[in-house]
């Protein structure tokens, strides 16, 4: 299923997963998921230019591990969870951190700060033979070559089967669907002319240039 990304319906994205990443952003570590969805219109494949709205000045990373479903998925128990997984890989969950502040202290839903063009920037599928240990996986993000970000899958809150069979309770996940799993801490902002290499040690990596989007009109 190397298509995933023309092939899904949606992106399941999971908030506070990691306790460090919460706390650091000063938010109550969740006693469920923190789910939101994220459409597929804002994929970029490895290789592709990360684009920071014309009005804003930067665009905060958080590196994901990224769980690719392989068929079907209703009312999913824990048990079979892993049965459902086509493959994995390294997503990056861009946010315009002031975007989603506003709509935070309006109680208000996280749509422009997370879901804009070029904001789901990911990687080629690794399939699910080649990943031993799934809550073992050492995930990494440098901007301009320097580390800003380094974790560990074992630190999730939810781990993998649950948020599968959790999320297929609530709604169907179809073949190519991702569920972006949450990050580790040391998320921060990039700005035009930056570049974000990132990666899951020992499996894959990915590289992305950040550039500014021209206001419309102004060509």
């Amino acid at each position: 299923m190397a298509n995933f990304l023309s092939v899904g319906t949606k992106i399941v994205a999971v908030g506070r997963n990691y306790v460090a990443h919460a706390k650091e952003l000063g938010n109550a570590v969740p006693k469920e998921p923190v789910l939101f969805l994220k459409p597929t219109s804002s994929y970029l494949a490895n290789g592709g230019t990360i684009e920071i709205p014309y009005n804003l000045e930067s665009l905060d990373y958080e590196a994901e591990l990224a769980v690719v479903i392989g068929k079907k998925a209703r009312d999913v128990p824990q048990a079979s969870a892993m049965d459902y997984i086509g493959g994995y890989a390294l997503a990056l969950d861009m946010t315009s951190r002031e975007l989603q502040s506003t709509a935070k202290s309006g109680g208000l839903p996280w749509t422009l700060a997370k879901a804009q063009d070029t904001f789901t920037p990911i990687g080629s599928m690794v399939p699910k033979s080649m990943v031993s240990d799934h809550d073992n996986l050492e995930l990494w993000l440098k901007v301009d070559g320097e580390i800003k970000q380094k974790g560990s899958t074992a630190d999730m809150l939810f781990k993998i089967p649950f948020l599968i069979s959790h999320i297929s309770s609530i709604m169907t996940l179809s073949e190519g669907d991702v569920i972006l799993t949450g990050t580790p801490e040391g998320v921060g902002p990039v700005k035009a002319g930056q570049k974000i290499t990132a990666g899951i040690t020992g499996l894959t990596e990915v590289n992305f240039d950040v550039q500014k989007r021209q206001k419309p009109g102004s060509q």
